[in-house]
């Protein structure tokens, strides 16, 4: 792209994006021009503000502002089901569903050896500390259909055997291969409904 371009520098953070390429991050560029400055000064205060004070909650790390996400202090949340999932935006995606009532674990990634991603390195002590103090009757692994998912779904069965809780995952009307988080609300709901136990 021309170094002359007054909007290089723009286009080129924008189609840092996920999904977003040179022809998108152009139309996004020109949209944030046509924008009242005002709102320009929002969006940004507000991302600013964003990444400056979001943290994990302590009980389930999801995204929070505060020490305690609003899943885990909605005293109308079923304390008996707890869902695991990778990572929030699997979280945010399943909450789109209206489907799920219960509690969440982020796990904070899949077992992946060959990216370096061991089983230590994802929330499972945390994940079994949460059964030995909480009245969970179900867990429902709801990670992606991949490999990677597949592969930590049957360490975490293994881990957690001895809980002797039912453990159930989600059906495959998702394509195998893809990310829970790009799945619609309707293929989301029916995996929910048509979970199978994990043997």
């Amino acid at each position: 792209m021309d170094d002359h371009n007054p909007l290089t520098g723009l286009i080129h953070q924008l189609s840092r994006l996920p999904g977003i390429g040179p022809r998108s991050a152009q139309r996004l560029a020109f949209f944030f021009l046509s924008l009242p400055k005002p709102d320009v000064a929002k969006f940004t205060d507000v991302l600013m503000h964003t990444r400056t004070h979001i943290k994990y909650c302590k009980r389930c790390f999801n995204l929070s502002f505060t020490e305690q996400c609003f899943i885990c202090a909605n005293p109308k949340r079923l304390p008996a089901q707890l869902c695991i999932v990778a990572e929030p935006r699997d979280l945010m995606a399943l909450e789109r569903t209206g489907e799920f009532k219960g509690h969440y674990h982020v796990l904070g990634g899949l077992i992946s050896p060959i990216d370096g991603i061991h089983p230590d390195a994802l929330r499972i002590p945390e994940l079994m500390a949460r059964l030995r103090t909480e009245p969970i009757q179900e867990l429902i692994v709801a990670l992606n259909p991949t490999i990677e998912g597949d592969t930590t779904a049957l360490y975490l069965s293994e881990m957690l055997r001895e809980f002797q809780i039912p453990i159930t995952k989600l059906a495959y009307g998702l394509p195998v291969g893809s990310d829970i988080d790009y799945a619609d609300e309707m293929t989301l709901q029916k995996a929910f409904s048509g979970r199978t136990k994990i043997e």
